[in-house]
């Protein structure tokens, strides 16, 4: 999958304000699924929806625990936010030149200015 389709994944998925308290929480540590519920006030099936969107754009991974195969630990993964930070920088590196441009333009006088009445 290409860089824009990864990106577009993240995006959407974040887009949804309970996926990004979802991330919030699961950046201070990984939890189960009926934590992340309880903390939210989402029924667990609500929450699985939410997590389940997560995982397909590969903005959580899930794992059971040896001691307990029907619980499921969530965990960030990094990369889609990496290319997330990546873009956001690149995107932040191009608006800055344009608006120094901007700056230099109307600053050396390219701008037109008012007119001025001649006496």
């Amino acid at each position: 999958m290409s860089a824009a389709a990864d990106l577009d994944r993240t995006l959407e998925a974040l887009a949804d304000p309970h996926r990004r308290r979802t991330v919030e929480l699961l950046r201070e540590q990984p939890r189960p699924a009926g934590d992340l519920a309880r903390a939210m006030g989402l029924t667990p099936p609500a929450m699985s929806r939410h997590l389940k969107a997560l995982r397909q754009a590969g903005v959580v991974e899930e794992s059971s625990p040896a001691f307990d195969a029907r619980v499921r630990i969530y965990t960030l993964r990094p990369e889609p936010m990496l290319h997330l930070i990546r873009w956001l920088e690149e995107t932040e590196r191009m608006w800055s030149a344009q608006l120094r441009a901007f700056k230099a333009h109307v600053v050396g006088g390219g701008a037109a200015g008012p007119e001025k009445a001649t006496p």
